[in-house]
């Protein structure tokens, strides 16, 4: 029987800060690679494009990989890949060379991601939102921690110590070593068989799993577009501070990272799919009220806005999880991975509709997709047998 275990799950979500520090940097050391390299906005975008396409698209992949064998040593091998990938950007001067290292880079990420959702969900106990949130924020740690750390080290030492990166990763590969034994338990496989006997049909399990991605689609798009266009909105449109947009930024994805942790309790209380429809439902309430509230209040706002929208993050995690049993880390693998990359790309067509209409007018796209979402989600025929209280 499955236990929670929060040393464990620290260990595995330092892991995850870890990796994800390499994917938050590389967008704030791309300014520099494109000095270096003479590269066009376009060549530069493409890095973007790849390192995306990498470390997120073909996650499923890896985690079909990972259902049918055990595979824990993709834990620090896609950490070490991750940092190596990102560490090295410094050394090629061809841009064929750089682009195969962000690749290197970006399948670590997707290396580590479906295993490490898998591996966590041996630990979570009866808790299985709570625990998998514990997982889940060290993500969201590492990509806020990504660029200030590249920058710090780039701005006052240069790009040569890019180099130094690599530790983050180095050190999650020595601390690991001492808890081998218990994260690479056998019993594994046996406790993924047992869950499958409550899905009464294929068809209809992938039809919720569907849903679900979709929802989280929504989502995805509806942060990594407020991410984008805020500081448009606010430093172009509005012709303020670009500090203030920064701060507003910050406070947004700060608030979610709290929503995730506190959201993962309500939701193995309240029911994982009545969560997800609350979250869904107060995000569209809040959302609007960013062209309406000022000063404070608007701090107030984004606050409460993340906190809400990012507070169902593991929870969908675990959702598909269930609904996957035999699969758990496909089924990570295409919410965290598929999905949320799925979203981040939805933003290029924001950015087609700023061109066109405004930037105004994208950001008053962006709060139909909550709505949606929340639409998407009341379909969702979510197990009972799966529903903490």
């Amino acid at each position: 029987m499955k236990r929670f275990n929060l040393k464990v799950l620290l260990l595995l979500s330092m892991g995850h800060c870890m990796t994800d520090i390499y994917q938050g940097a590389l967008p704030a050391a791309l300014p520099f690679l494109k000095d270096k390299l003479g590269l066009t906005y376009t060549t530069a975008g493409i890095i973007l494009v790849a390192s995306n396409l990498a470390s997120s698209v073909v996650q499923p992949i890896f985690g079909y990989y990972t259902d049918r064998k055990e595979k824990p040593f993709l834990l620090p091998l896609g950490c070490l890949c991750a940092g190596i990938g990102f560490s090295l950007l410094s050394f090629p001067s061809q841009y064929a060379l750089v682009l195969g290292l962000v690749l290197i880079s970006g399948l670590g990420v997707a290396a580590y991601h479906p295993e490490g959702f898998k591996t966590a969900s041996y630990f979570t106990g009866e808790k299985v939102a709570t625990g998998m949130s514990i997982f889940s924020v060290g993500g969201n740690l590492g990509f806020a921690l990504g660029p200030m750390a590249s920058l710090f080290i780039l701005k006052h030492y240069g790009l040569s110590y890019l180099p130094v990166m690599i530790l983050p990763a180095l050190s999650f590969i020595l601390l690991i070593m001492f808890f081998w034994k218990t994260i690479a338990i056998p019993e594994r496989v046996a406790a993924v068989g047992k869950k499958t006997e409550s899905h009464k049909s294929k068809k209809s399990t992938y039809i919720a799993l569907a849903l679900v991605i979709a929802a989280v689609v929504m989502r995805s798009w509806t942060q990594f577009g407020l991410i984008s266009y805020i500081p448009f909105y606010y430093i172009d449109y509005l012709k303020g501070d670009a500090i203030y947009a920064g701060k507003l930024v910050s406070v947004f994805l700060l608030s979610g990272v709290l929503g995730t942790l506190i959201g993962a309790r309500l939701a193995d209380r309240w029911g994982h799919k009545r969560f997800m429809l609350i979250s869904f439902a107060l995000s569209s309430a809040v959302l609007p009220l960013i062209f309406i509230a000022k000063g404070y209040a608007l701090f107030a706002v984004f606050g409460v806005f993340g906190f809400f929208l990012i507070s169902s993050f593991a929870v969908t995690t675990v959702m598909a999880q269930r609904l996957l049993p035999d699969n758990v880390g496909m089924a990570s693998g295409l919410i965290v991975g598929f999905a949320i990359g799925t979203g981040g790309i939805g933003v290029t067509f924001l950015g087609m509709i700023a061109d066109a209409y405004g930037v105004p007018a994208a950001l008053k796209l962006i709060t139909i997709l909550p709505v949606l979402g929340f639409i998407i989600s009341l379909f969702v025929k979510y197990p009972s047998s799966s529903i903490q209280r």
